[in-house]
């Protein structure tokens, strides 16, 4: 895969590593096509291989990656739980309507469209004891 390609990839799957100009280690230096400094999940795993196969020390190993040592720390406990998978960054931010169980959205689902959100909001209280606000459930009708 061309570099070009390869970078349009990884911006398209928000993979950038956001400090590449800072990595520093010798597999980066450009010589070597496969190792792109651009791509954020490979400089991760070359950063924390530095460390526990070459004995670079972990603030060596982190500089050279473009991280803090603090940084080092996260990316290693989360390639410990996940493996590689771990490399990749979570998306950011909530995961859903936290307050939305299967059995609210059901509920809503099978409620006369008529009904106004807050009028739903106030049975979703009574019924299941989980306050929610009428643009909530309104939201949850597309659900």
């Amino acid at each position: 895969m061309a570099t070009s390609s390869r970078r349009r990839t990884l911006e398209s799957a928000g993979l950038v590593h956001p400090n590449a100009e800072a990595v520093t280690a010798e597999l980066f230096d450009g010589s070597r096509p496969f190792f792109l400094a651009a791509d954020k999940v490979q400089v991760k795993y070359e950063m924390l291989r530095a460390h526990v196969v070459d004995g670079t020390s972990v603030t060596a190993a982190a500089a050279e990656h473009g991280y803090s040592r603090a940084a080092f720390y996260l990316v290693s406990a989360a390639f410990d739980a996940a493996g590689m998978a771990g490399l990749v960054d979570e998306r950011r931010g909530r995961r859903g309507p936290i307050k939305l169980s299967p059995q609210i959205i059901e509920f809503i689902a099978g409620a006369d469209p008529g009904r106004s959100g807050a009028d739903l909001a106030g049975d979703i209280l009574q019924r299941f004891g989980v306050e929610l606000h009428r643009r909530t459930v309104e939201r949850a009708r597309w659900l």
